[in-house]
């Protein structure tokens, strides 16, 4: 991805920046990409290492204070919030892609059909294959509604976005009054547990029946999908196209007031909507309280988002910012690359691929495990990057986008 240098753009299509001079990457974006990989796995892995995950039921083998407070921390710090940060940034993606092929002469319209294309196959061998909760088969079917929609002014789209996210809200609520209101709703705790031991058994044998229990998780995940994720992410998407268009990652330090507005009402508000979400689906999973509560999570959570780019955009401004974005970018320029090894390692260890120790690790023991992966990570992308300017699966996702076998040796751009 590429994007014009610091500085007042001209513009071309779309209102997009446009110019002959192939631009230079900007490193704070490919980190701050690298942080949303983190916060990504952070909450992935928690759904590999336990059937339980999202149940309302937590896993019988670990039930202690420490488990508990690790499990509340993620909700409330980590679940719903960096999925609508990685959403952002493909929406300001969208907006590099049309510039890119307007400086090369290229038809626009082509590519990134053929793009979709591949990101929906990759997702779909994600899913079934190594974690059923997969996002790139999303991101394909609404980069179309995306595309369709592009050329949408950036005010009209920042008040789409909000629009959206109300009218989800909207919905979950009056779902809650009715739920409410004919006393249904409830969690069967027994049939649950009974489920989660299912499914943790089939997770632990050999590959056919790892591949029957994702598919029999899909239809769940495809409803999360399409009644939560998908619309709060296409929201997201509109802000980051809206970004895209203004520019507005290029130079920081220039809306450093709007900046600091961002992480006041981000780690205010959406702290607070944490809260709620993390005490709900602790507590009364399953109820009409905890319908409120993703209502109040579909406003909140992309404050938190907010907060935390915006935190990081203002460190890596500051004295120690050339240092922290040399160690992120790396991983953020191979997002794609470390988001599908991420689910091919933890799969060797959580399933019958390997180890299988799903529902046999505490859950501050699988943080640590994401960490060290995450760090591992780093290196690796930093050393592939000194010898290959694109990661392996972007690299062979550029091909599939160009139609055109992309270079393969060689430093990357910096």
């Amino acid at each position: 991805m590429t994007t014009r240098p610091i500085g007042e753009p001209t513009t071309g299509k779309a209102g997009l920046p446009a110019g002959p001079a192939a631009p230079r990457r900007l490193s704070h974006i490919d980190a701050l990409r690298g942080f949303a990989l983190l916060g990504i796995l952070l909450v992935n892995i928690t759904f590999m290492a336990s059937a339980y995950q999202g149940t309302g039921v937590d896993e019988p083998a670990f039930r202690s204070a420490l488990d508990t407070t690790v499990r509340v921390l993620t909700e409330v710090f980590l679940e719903t919030k960096f999925y609508l940060l990685f959403s952002f940034l493909f929406g300001y993606s969208f907006t590099l892609q049309l510039a890119s092929a307007d400086r090369d002469g290229a038809a626009f319209l082509p590519r990134f059909l053929r793009r979709c294309a591949g990101l929906f196959v990759l997702g779909l061998c994600h899913a079934v294959l190594l974690f059923p909760g997969d996002i790139l088969t999303t991101y394909a079917v609404l980069g179309l509604v995306l595309l369709a929609v592009h050329r949408i002014r950036p005010r009209t789209a920042v008040v789409v976005a909000g629009l959206l996210l109300a009218a989800i809200a909207a919905g979950y609520l009056l779902l809650a009054w009715a739920v409410a209101a004919t006393g249904t709703g409830g969690l069967d705790t027994a049939a649950v547990t009974e489920q989660g031991r299912q499914v943790t058994e089939a997770l632990r044998g050999d590959a056919a029946s790892v591949v029957e229990a994702h598919l029999s998780r899909l239809p769940d995940m495809v409803f999360i999908l399409a009644f939560f994720q998908a619309p709060a992410a296409f929201a997201a998407f509109l802000l980051g196209l809206a970004a895209g268009k203004r520019g507005g990652l290029t130079d920081p330090v220039r809306h450093e007031r709007f900046l600091r507005r961002l992480q006041w009402t981000g780690f205010t508000v959406g702290l607070a909507g944490g809260l709620v979400w993390a005490h709900a689906t602790q507590e009364y999973s399953g109820t009409a309280y905890q319908l409120v509560a993703v209502a109040v999570d579909v406003v909140t959570a992309p404050l938190l988002a907010a907060a935390y780019a915006a935190t990081l955009l203002r460190t890596l401004a500051g004295p120690r910012g050339p240092r922290l974005a040399a160690v992120l970018a790396p991983a953020g320029r191979m997002t794609l690359t470390n988001y599908l090894a991420q689910s091919l390692l933890l799969a060797l260890v959580f399933t019958g691929y390997g180890a299988a120790l799903v529902g046999r690790l505490a859950p501050a023991y699988v943080t640590l495990t994401a960490l060290a992966l995450f760090a591992a990570q780093l290196v690796f992308s930093r050393w592939w990057l000194d010898r290959h300017p694109y990661g392996p699966v972007e690299w062979a996702l550029r091909a599939v986008t160009l139609a055109r076998r992309p270079r393969w040796k060689g430093r990357a751009g910096r």
